[in-house]
């Protein structure tokens, strides 16, 4: 263990400097998980080709301790959104994402999966995974190159060194709730949306409809 995990403040004498080292629970549990976010492997358009490159030997991000990409999102800590989010592909995402365990992290990469990109407000694309995940670190660019996404990482890193389990969501009572899959039909809906949705066309059915006038 580093020396950096020791809580400042205590003296240790120098015969157990070496053997003994006095930190808080939260410094400890933090600097476990901060290297071990394993990333789920899946990738969505060109921003995919990047994400590849960083875990290739010229960048390797298994420096950082998230070399393990795992292809099932029950052993995965992190959700890497590298690429184009469509209507179509939203629900699955959605679906993957309920199947991850806590702690988990969701990494926005690229202008497509933050805002739409070149195809926002486009009849195919969601501007952004945001409006369905909550998403912890944004990384601008299109495509963000490799040390884009290395800063980013690096910065989710920053974000779990700063949490308290007093505070976290996975130790607070109660369930935690899925979030809704979305539904694809003639165009995505969200579910959280439905009740306003049922409202809006209520009103649309009980406005009183005009007469039409007959020609003489």
């Amino acid at each position: 263990m580093t020396e950096d995990v020791n809580k400042p403040g205590y003296e240790i004498p120098p015969e157990l400097s070496n053997t003994v080292k006095i930190t808080t629970l939260d410094r400890i549990y933090n600097w476990g998980r901060r290297y071990s976010a394993w990333p789920m492997m899946f990738g969505l358009a060109c921003c995919a080709i990047e994400m590849i490159a960083t875990a290739a030997s010229r960048f390797d991000f298994s420096r950082f301790g998230m070399e393990i990409m795992r292809p099932s999102p029950r052993q995965a800590d992190m959700m890497l959104v590298s690429g184009t989010v469509t209507k179509k592909m939203i629900p699955q995402i959605v679906r993957l994402y309920n199947q991850m365990p806590e702690p988990k992290y969701v990494v926005s990469m690229g202008a497509c999966a933050s805002g739409g990109g070149p195809f926002k407000e486009g009849y195919n694309v969601v501007s952004g995974i945001d409006k369905f995940l909550p998403v912890d670190v944004y990384i601008p660019g299109c495509p963000p190159t490799p040390q884009a996404l290395l800063h980013g990482l690096i910065t989710l890193q920053e974000m779990i060194d700063n949490q308290s389990i007093k505070n976290v969501r996975w130790y607070q009572k109660g369930d935690l709730e899925e979030i809704p899959v979305p539904v694809l039909g003639p165009d995505l809906m969200d579910p959280r949306d439905f009740p306003k949705i049922k409202e809006l066309s209520l009103m649309k059915t009980e406005e009183p409809v005009e007469p039409v006038a007959e020609e003489a």
